[in-house]
Parts: structure tokens; C-alpha cells; sequence
């Protein structure tokens, strides 16, 4: 079951607030995801918001009356009503200008009213030019409604208004519902990870043995990309170092792509400097050949095939975890284990978090195949001191959160 549909007989209610920035077309497709998944949504533009797009289209596909001012139907209060009902508020775009009015409590419309009275957890996605999310006003802003437990999105980085690129691009409407979607799967405002700055690793790297051809693996990235989006659901400061994945980057998630694991080595190391946990959900290649061919390895005339020598990759996870950046740094690895004749999954996975030195390892038992490119995952979490958590079955995010859990719980050790 999609964990963002509703439980039976409950039908979550969420708005979604609109502010005038020509990003606003962008959230139709916001709530009808929204709307598809089961929710029950409530769209509130600004005024400025309907300049861009039109009260008949957002009363269309939510099928409810829409009003940007507090002044239609007075009778029924909607000005507090409607932020007091609420399970979730989502402000895409959010510009500048209404962000600074919800950091300091100012309420001159409808939506600025339900971000006011709403006692839920709010989700601000960010459209604007550079100059203006840089600007130390917004800046300010967006420490301010962090500090208070809101969830403000990174922006993403591309082609903005008119010929102007840069850092302000609204996130995909299909990021902003998984973030909207992590938060609610949360269930509380609290964000236990404000603060921090996280580093996970997602894919399978790829090892080279001539232009066209590579050693790698069937890592889809999914379980990284859960983990990734959860911590920003938690308010963490994220970097995603990614191999060979062809998923969208997740909304308020800095990503670094790359191929080889000599490539992830490199940006995990570098990006470990700065962070308070790595999590290394990835699967980099163990081996490599020796050399490369310049050209394409042709079939031999005889039939026979080439011999091709390999040597091991650097462990990415080991440096890691026995050199730690910084002092309390939580380092998680992952295992995909089969068991064989030296021992079963669970045996090896506790051999492995001893010989790589990382506080917790998450194992998956992947006999057949049946967890890579899957939506759901089942495992179970060793910690160094000796207990195991088990996980059932859920989807990826589920597991994201069971893990960052254990995480949370490292530090306040």
C-alpha cells in the first residue's frame, strides 16, 4: 500500500498554500498528487498567486471553493478554521515576501492567517531569484521558521525567470509531495535533526573495462534517496553523493554525482569533513581491472575470452568509520548479504560491523534479488554494542526513518 494514502475511513487534510511567483502553475501538479493519493486538500493563494493562475483552476482540481482574503464566508472563520484542521500545510512556490511575513507573524490574508494559526507541520518550498534567496533578510528568515520547527526547503538550482540561472528554482512538484509525504510519515513537528549536517551515499558504481562496458551492480539508489529525503523531514542539512542513479534529485538535498568508487571515495571523504553522520547506503564496486582499454574489447576469432585481472577498491566505509572527521560522528553502513558456507546473513553481518569499525550496519537479506528496484525492505539494524533492531517489511521510507532513529539515539548518548 502507498504509504501516502490514508488510513481507512480518514481522509489527512492538507494545505496547500500558493504565493505569487511564476513557479505557481508548477503546484497544480502539486495537488494533484495530492488529490490522487487520497488527501483532502485545501488550496489557499495570495492574491498575488491568482494573477499567475486563477481561482477556477484551483477549485477545478480540488474540487472546493477557493478565496485568498478572510472576508467570504466570515460565519465560518476560515481565517483560524482552516490552519486549526489541518494535518499538513505546504507553501509551494514560497516566496520571499510571504516567507518574511510567516517569520514574523504577520497576517494580512488567508494563508498568511493559516500558517498562523496552524499547529501542524508546514513545509515551505522556495521560488525565487538568486540575489533574493541570498539576500541576509531571507536568510535570516529561513533560520528563523527552521528554529520553529518549519521545514524550508532548499531550492533547486536552474533556469529562473526570463535568461537568469542559479540557485532558486522551485523543486519538482513530485519532490516537494515525497518531502510533504516524509513529513506527515514523521507524525510531529519535532525535527530531531535540525541542526545537523548529514552525508548519505545511494547507487552502485561502476567499473570501467573499456568505453562501453562496466563491472557494477543492481543498486537502484531508492533506499538512499528515502534516507536522504527523511533527513531533510528532520531538518537535517543533506548531501547525497549518487552513482549511476536516474531518480530525481530530491527536493532540499545537495547532490554529487558520480560513477566510479574511486569517484564516491573521494566526494564521501570530502563531504565527511563536515558531517555529523555518514550513511553509506550505497554499494561501491569491491573490485576494479587493473587497466582500461582505450577501445572496445573486440571478440577474439578462436572464441575464447579475455582474461581480465582486477584489483580491490578502496573500503570507502572502513576509512570512514576508523578515521573519523569529527569527534561524535555516527558512521552506518549496509550490508547486502546471501549467506553462504562460512556463515549465515546475520553472522555476517556482525562480522562485517566489526571488521569495518561503524557504530551501526543495516542488513539486507538479498537472496534472489527481491530488495533492489523494490519499493519496500525489510531489515535489521546491528549496533556496536551489541543489540539488534529488527525492521519488518514497509517501504523504503519507513525503514529511512527506523534508521535515522537509531542515529538520533547515537547522539543523545
Amino acid at each position: 500500500m502507498d504509504e501516502a494514502a490514508p488510513p481507512s475511513g480518514a481522509r489527512p487534510r492538507v494545505v496547500l498554500g500558493v504565493s505569487g511567483g511564476i513557479a505557481a502553475y508548477k503546484a497544480c501538479e502539486l495537488l494533484r498528487r495530492f488529490t490522487e493519493s487520497g488527501h483532502d486538500v485545501t488550496v489557499v493563494p495570495t492574491a498575488a498567486a491568482l494573477e499567475f493562475v486563477g481561482a477556477p483552476t484551483w477549485a477545478a482540481l480540488s474540487g472546493k471553493p477557493v478565496s485568498a482574503g478572510v472576508w467570504a464566508d466570515v460565519h465560518q472563520v476560515p481565517h483560524v478554521r482552516i490552519g486549526q484542521q489541518a494535518d499538513l500545510v505546504v507553501v509551494a512556490p514560497a516566496t520571499a515576501d510571504v516567507m518574511a511575513k510567516a517569520a514574523h507573524g504577520l497576517a494580512d490574508d488567508l494563508l498568511t492567517n493559516t500558517l498562523l494559526t496552524a499547529r501542524c507541520p508546514v513545509v515551505f518550498a522556495p521560488a525565487m531569484h538568486t540575489e533574493m534567496w541570498e539576500h541576509p533578510a531571507t536568510v535570516a528568515n529561513v533560520a528563523t521558521l527552521r528554529e520553529r520547527g518549519a521545514v524550508v526547503l532548499e531550492p533547486a538550482e536552474g533556469r529562473l525567470t526570463g535568461k537568469d540561472t542559479g540557485k532558486g528554482r522551485l523543486p519538482e512538484p513530485v519532490e516537494i509531495f515525497e518531502s510533504a509525504v516524509q513529513v506527515m510519515l514523521r507524525g510531529a513537528v519535532t525535527q530531531d535533526l535540525a541542526g545537523r549536517h548529514v552525508l548519505v551515499s545511494a547507487g552502485g558504481t561502476r567499473e570501467y573495462l573499456d568505453p562501453v562496458r562496466f563491472l557494477g551492480n543492481r543498486s537502484s539508489g531508492l533506499q538512499g534517496y528515502a534516507l536522504a529525503r527523511a533527513a531533510v523531514a528532520r531538518g537535517a542539512q543533506v548531501t547525497l553523493v549518487a552513482a549511476n542513479v536516474t531518480l530525481p534529485d530530491p527536493a532540499g538535498v545537495v547532490v554529487r554525482k558520480v560513477e566510479t568508487t574511486a569517484q564516491m571515495r573521494e566526494a564521501v571523504v570530502a563531504g565527511a569533513a563536515l558531517a555529523d553522520a555518514v550513511v553509506m547506503a550505497a554499494a561501491p564496486a569491491d573490485f576494479r581491472p587493473t587497466s582500461l582499454s582505450e577501445s572496445k574489447i573486440k571478440k577474439a576469432a578462436d572464441g575464447s575470452a579475455p582474461a581480465i585481472e582486477l584489483e580491490q577498491n578502496p573500503d570507502i566505509l572502513a576509512e570512514v568509520a576508523q578515521n573519523r572527521a569529527r569527534q561524535g560522528q555516527v558512521v552506518v553502513g549496509f550490508a547486502a548479504e546471501t549467506g553462504d558456507t562460512t556463515g549465515s546473513v546475520m553472522e555476517l553481518g556482525r562480522a562485517k560491523l566489526a571488521r569495518k569499525g561503524c557504530d551501526l550496519l543495516v542488513v539486507n537479506d538479498v537472496s534472489g534479488g527481491a530488495v533492489f528496484g523494490s519499493a519496500d525492505n525489510d531489515v535489521v539494524i546491528l549496533d556496536a554494542d551489541g543489540s539488534a533492531l529488527d525492521v519488518e517489511r514497509g517501504s523504503k521510507n519507513i525503514v529511512a526513518h527506523a534508521i535515522w532513529d537509531q542515529v538520533v539515539r547515537r547522539f543523545v548518548m
